[in-house]
């Protein structure tokens, strides 16, 4: 026999041959079938979103009884749906190994592309724990209480390939209503991150026991070496395609279709590459191409383009989960209601319930046992988090994909079609009671530990902001309740209908009013502190978009205020703290100035240094003198307001300070980078001047699209070949500034 990992790696026996279809599906059956289960799919998915938006019943749950419903009505009538069961039957006869390929890639692309990446490095340490050592505890607890209380004689290798199954978690549901509760961002980012990186490790580890169940031989050595080579490998290949990727996108200017369809190919070929040619994890590659992208790419997508492509990825992992699980709930209810006999003595479905328990034993074991490490890392884990943590193991489409391929792999010496049978069973039973018992009461748990409630900060500032929206619904009024043509309005009838501004007239009161300088509440400045973070990286964006900043300068800009979020809770505001480094003098100038090192060269090393540290100086002072009027305007004359606005002051003196040095010995750099600046802004001004002259119907779509394609033109040439700066002589910088040539005279003196 072959070792373990000379073995092919597709989930397929290497011993049989799967049968593409289990079941005969009759002569009149088409192609066309499968399209139209689709399209119904999409529609029935549709309007449970439309009708139980709102709601507390999960989407995803609603979507499993649906596809349950219609698995129920064509297997448990005889083909009694026509067309509609011709396409079930088709869609559930597809190859595990081919939907994997074609819904995991899109999901866990997006799901890995949407996270924040400071949230990600803050808590990695904490989704490794729950990804590596805790897939392993889960599945070494679940295969042992398989073993030693299941009546079906499975031996170690067949309870531990279960419970290895059983280790995909799929929160879904869990993460969605925990974003729409406003739950904490850590918590979220630990349950999805460790979502996806539980996908990975849990198919690794199916992978090595499924092996294992046909015979393979499993020896130490090639266990690890099995591990690490699906691990790495992954890993590597993600890393690849993401550098190979991101390269491709700095050469593509302004061109929405080529940027998404970029993202959408690479994540499908990544995978097919790690999976199928290099016989390693594609979950893992597609997970860590996401996460590169998040972290290098996020920049590359501005304006237009940046909402374009996470629109299109919403709509695609929304369609992908739609189709998933109702695909689900056909293959469940095809497990229970067709095949061979899954009873033993009719005690299957009371065994099923207590492998319901089991896996929430073995989730509570898993957080429990790390729980004194998860409390160390990243931002630390309270009680009430871990509950909802162990909550949250739900099981889906992979678990799902997984227990199918066994099934199509069963009916031989080593696997018996009878314990396929019930693999498929046990997992559809699993993935059907977690998301609705999990799914559902998740809401209700956190209102129970009280984690869906506002702070005492947060309530006053959202009574004080519904004050002003009186305010501003009333200048509104004043401007738009009378005119010539129609007369006047009536405000009454105006309140009446929007009752988010009843009962709110004369109680305007200033949040943060009645607190004297000196005994501020903490709670309260931290609150606003983070309220002008976010202003100041909202300005960061908007200049990205407007060309004042180039992305590699708003990478290093974001990442400030994302280390000094971190902070607003023990310290003022330290945005300027992670930009220092980057932000100085180049004190080797003079020595890089002497003849035998080329002019180029000193240019692309002094020059461009000093452009970017200027641009990051710039662009801290504009978005923090843009935050502090925006909170001036918000709050007003507030002394924790001012407070707040005080620490940003603080933080822009250093940023004037180097300006002005920059200023007296390097003037040219400035007087280019302004030059840049202006001319970016002036083209971006003329593409929208074009696109209202269309809007008004004066330019016809033909001659915006000449004079659009001019600019952008112009534009790329811009980017591509920006305005140069010629690099001062020594002697002329010397004589221009004061300071050094007193410098110089004194060496000369002293000499």
């Amino acid at each position: 026999m072959t070792s373990i990992i000379e073995a092919a790696l597709p989930y397929r026996s290497p011993e049989k041959a799967i049968s593409y279809s289990s079941y005969s599906v009759e002569s009149d059956s088409s192609p066309v079938d499968a399209v139209i289960f689709a399209g119904i799919s999409l529609v029935l998915g549709t309007a449970c979103r439309h009708l139980f938006n709102g709601t507390r019943v999960p989407y995803t749950v609603v979507l499993l009884v649906i596809g349950i419903v219609l698995g129920s009505l064509e297997y448990g009538t005889n083909h009694n749906l026509g067309k509609i069961g011709n396409g079930i039957r088709i869609w559930n006869d597809i190859n595990p190994d081919l939907l994997l390929a074609v819904f995991l890639p899109a999901l866990l692309f997006e799901s890995s592309f949407s996270m924040d990446v400071h949230q990600i490095k803050r808590c990695m340490g904490q989704m490794v724990l729950l990804a590596g050592p805790g897939v392993l505890i889960s599945t070494f607890c679940l295969g042992a209480l398989i073993k030693l209380t299941f009546p079906y004689n499975w031996d170690w290798k067949t309870s531990l390939l279960l419970g290895g199954l059983l280790g995909a978690t799929d929160p879904v549901a869990v993460v969605a209503l925990l974003k729409e509760l406003g739950a904490s961002k850590k918590l979220t980012t630990i349950i999805d991150g460790e979502s996806l990186m539980n996908d990975g490790v849990s198919v690794v580890v199916f992978q090595l026991f499924f092996k294992m169940v046909m015979g393979h031989n499993s020896d130490w050595g090639s266990i690890i070496k099995f591990l690490v080579q699906n691990s790495f490998g992954a890993v590597g290949i993600g890393l690849a395609f993401g550098i190979a990727s991101v390269i491709w996108l700095k050469f593509v200017f302004n061109d929405m279709v080529v940027q998404i369809t970029v993202t959408l190919s690479v994540s499908f070929v990544a995978y097919y590459t790690a999976q199928e040619w290099a016989g390693v994890s594609g979950i893992l590659t597609v997970m860590i191409l996401g996460m590169f992208f998040a972290a290098f790419a996020r920049t590359a997508f501005k304006g237009d383009s940046h909402q374009s492509l996470h629109h299109f990825w919403e709509m695609v992992a929304y369609i992908a989960n739609t189709l998933v699980f109702i695909l689900s709930g056909v293959i469940i209810a095809e497990g229970v209601l067709s095949g061979q006999k899954i009873s033993y003595k009719g005690n299957s479905w009371g065994f099923l319930f207590l492998l319901y328990f089991y896996v929430q034993l073995s989730r509570c074991i898993v957080v429990g046992v790390l729980y004194p490490l998860l409390c160390r890392f990243g931002y630390g884990l309270d009680w009430k988090e871990s509950i909802i943590l162990m909550w949250s193991g739900l099981r889906g489409a992979v678990s799902l994909s997984l227990a199918l391929s066994v099934k199509q792999s069963s009916g031989n010496l080593y696997l018996s079609s009878e314990t396929g049978t019930r693999f498929l069973f046990f997992t559809g039973g699993i993935v059907f009671l977690t998301l609705v018992v999990n799914g559902s009461t998740t809401q209700l748990l956190l209102h129970l530990l009280r984690m869906d409630t506002l702070t005492v900060t947060k309530k006053r500032i959202l009574e004080y902001t519904k004050c002003e929206m009186m305010n501003t619904a009333f200048k509104a009024f004043e401007n738009l309740g009378d005119d010539e043509e129609l007369g006047s309005a009536d405000w009454s009838t105006v309140i009446r209908h929007i009752s988010s501004l009843k009962d709110l007239e004369g109680r305007q009161v200033n949040p943060h009013n009645g607190y004297e300088a000196g005994n501020l509440d903490p709670t309260n400045i931290m609150d606003i502190r983070i309220r002008f973070l976010n202003g100041v990286q909202s300005a960061y964006w908007e200049m990205l978009d407007d060309g004042r900043v180039t992305r590699s300068t708003a990478n290093v800009l974001m990442q400030s205020v994302d280390e000094a979020l971190d902070l607003a809770s023990t310290n003022s505001l330290s945005d300027w703290r992670g930009l220092e480094p980057c932000v100085h003098f180049p004190n080797y100038y003079k020595f890089l100035q002497s003849k035998m090192i080329p002019r180029k060269l000193v240019t692309n090393i002094i020059v461009e240094r000093l452009e970017s540290a200027c641009y990051i100086s710039s662009a801290f002072l504009r978005a923090h003198r843009i935050a502090r009027q925006q909170l001036h305007d918000f709050l007003g004359n507030s002394n924790i307001a001012a407070t707040v606005i005080n620490e940003s002051e603080v933080e822009g003196e250093e940023a004037k300070q180097f300006l002005e040095d920059v200023r007296d010995s390097f003037p040219q750099v400035l007087s280019v980078l302004k030059t840049r600046q202006v001319t970016h802004y002036v083209l971006n001004h003329l593409n929208g001047y074009m696109k209202n002259l269309e809007k008004v119907g004066l330019l016809d779509g033909k001659e915006v699209s000449h004079l659009h394609d001019v600019v952008q033109s112009d534009l790329k040439k811009l980017l591509r070949n920006p305005p140069l700066l010629k690099l001062p002589n020594i002697d002329d910088l010397i004589a221009t500034n004061p300071l050094l040539r007193a410098r110089s005279s004194f060496r000369s003196d002293v000499a």
